[in-house]
């Protein structure tokens, strides 16, 4: 029978038993306490009126919580929906509306965000806190859940069939819900591992090579896990019979502490975000002396680190292969890139996936050397589509010589030796930190402010952020400008990775005749 996580996590705990699972700020679990805690969790959804295919939505940060609740969907057959913990109420009620959502398990940090949702949103969601004692709004407590139900594993038939949501960061338009069947991202993300990219892959091959050596076991997770990227790391871990390393990152990342991991449990890969995460982590190691020579490997994505961070790095960790990795919550893997001491790969090259193509937009392939671009598309097990939105997939999901791809809108040019240069996303989405920024949405927030007139919203190059949010906006009064006054009166309509770290004012047209945005005059007026 194909892959179901439910079975697969069953499965790997009954022979990991006193093996580390997770490693948080609170302590270690064992797989044996992982699928305890998991068990009496989905039971405890069960209880609260939970039934297969029911959305439950994630707004917490890295932690043992967010991984029981997950084991806890597998196991109950819920559907899990990530939401950034960065979002504020309107776009949390966004994601609890457009997924059809029956629950909601939000960190206690963040409980403003759930006060600040509609009643008729709130009434027809059930809430679950990591307060202890649950709070005002009626959510239940999470670890009261696990405590009150039976943790012995669950009777219970589930399918390959069964879904799980990554929500997009909304790279053209608002975020979507990408679905995905248990078996086809498992065949994907663990073809490795079977051999071969299909839906024949099972729990039993699984159970079969959990004691074959394996490269990467111990991976520390520093990227959210609400994010495509960290969240798929962690099913490669756990299919691996693997030991997850987490630390809290409610608050601003804290380089010393991941080294402080690193050195404390052995970690052999870590996981993280471009220069965002790499300049802070370079700096902390310049500052002291950690022992890193576990580390095998620290990969990126979501942002391109630069070469000259990963020069230093590997005069610090030699040992090490530093890879980007380009990928998609709709494709997952489409390529990579990797560096070690002993030589250098251009920036934005990559080595794509055996299943990866270019196309042009006549549906003819891109040749090798020829200078021509095209877009990336990648075949074989792909997600059924977006939840609910059958116009945008029908424009991701397309057909090329009779057989589906997933084209997410990655540019590329092809090499004589069969790789990649990536060149950007045919879309005005901004990068930034990891984070996708749809400029028209910081657009209009501008626009609501009563001295702005029009406003364009684009990313300029930035050595820590990859792309700064930049905004040039025309004003109705020219002498009342005030750009600290402008991101104050933005934070009560943007999360705070959405407010431009420039706005410019001036007096040009930003527009074109026809009314569309002019881009390129406004990215010249802040060039100077």
């Amino acid at each position: 029978m194909a892959l179901n996580f439910g079975d697969m996590l069953d499965a790997v705990a009954r022979h990991r038993g006193d093996s580390l699972a997770i490693s948080g700020d609170d302590g270690d679990l064992t797989w044996a306490e992982f699928d305890a805690r998991s068990n009496a969790l989905a039971r405890g959804l069960q209880e609260m009126g939970l039934k297969p295919g029911d959305k439950v939505c994630f707004m917490l940060f890295n932690g043992a919580p967010y991984l029981e609740l997950l084991a806890a969907c597998f196991k109950g057959r819920f559907v899990h929906a990530n939401v950034n913990y960065r979002y504020l109420s309107k776009e949390l009620e966004y994601i609890l509306d457009d997924s059809d959502a029956a629950a909601l398990v939000y960190d206690d940090q963040l409980r403003e965000r759930v006060e600040g949702l509609s009643d008729a949103c709130r009434s027809r969601v059930k809430l679950i806190t990591t307060a202890a004692d649950g709070d005002d709004l009626g959510a239940a407590n999470l670890e009261g859940l696990i405590w009150a139900h039976d943790s012995s594993t669950l009777d219970i038939t589930r399918s390959p069939e069964d879904q799980l949501f990554i929500y997009t960061g909304g790279t053209t338009g608002k975020p979507k819900g990408v679905m995905w069947a248990h078996a086809d991202i498992g065949g994907a993300l663990l073809s490795p591992l079977f051999g071969k990219e299909d839906r024949s892959g099972s729990v039993d091959d699984i159970v079969a090579k959990l004691d074959e050596p394996k490269g990467y076991l111990r991976p520390l997770v520093a990227s959210p896990l609400m994010h495509g990227t960290a969240f798929t790391a962690v099913l490669t871990t756990f299919a691996n019979g693997g030991h997850v390393i987490l630390t809290d990152n409610s608050g601003s990342f804290d380089a010393p502490r991941h080294w402080q991991l690193v050195e404390k449990h052995k970690a052999d890969a870590l996981g993280i975000v471009g220069d965002t995460f790499a300049k802070p982590l370079l700096a902390a190691l310049e500052q002291k002396s950690y022992d890193t020579s576990s580390l095998k490997i620290i990969g990126s994505s979501g942002v391109m680190w630069s070469m000259a961070t990963k020069q230093e790095m590997l005069k610090h960790i030699p040992g090490a292969t530093l890879v980007d990795s380009l990928g998609s919550s709709e494709a997952m893997a489409l390529g990579s890139s990797a560096m070690t001491a002993d030589g250098e790969v251009k920036t934005a090259k990559f080595q794509i996936n055996e299943k990866c193509r270019v196309f042009k937009e006549d549906g003819t392939e891109v040749k090798p050397g020829s200078g021509e671009t095209g877009l990336l598309a990648r075949g074989g097990l792909l997600p059924l589509g977006y939840y609910g939105d059958p116009v945008k997939s029908a424009e991701t999901f397309r057909e090329f010589g009779g057989q589906r791809y997933c084209v997410p809108g990655d540019i590329c040019s092809v090499e004589l030796d069969g790789s990649i240069t990536l060149h950007g996303r045919g879309s005005a989405c901004i990068n930034s930190g990891g984070e996708k920024i749809f400029p028209e949405e910081v657009e209009e927030a501008l626009k609501l402010h009563d001295n702005i007139a029009d406003a364009l919203v684009f990313g300029v190059p930035d050595p820590q952020w990859g792309s700064a949010v930049t905004a040039v906006v025309r004003l109705a009064d020219k002498d009342g400008f005030d750009e600290q006054a402008v991101r104050t009166f933005l934070r009560e309509h943007l999360s705070p990775y959405k407010i431009p770290k420039k706005v410019m004012p001036t007096d040009e047209v930003i527009r074109m005749p026809n009314g569309k945005p002019d881009y390129v005059t406004a990215k010249m007026l802040v060039a100077g």
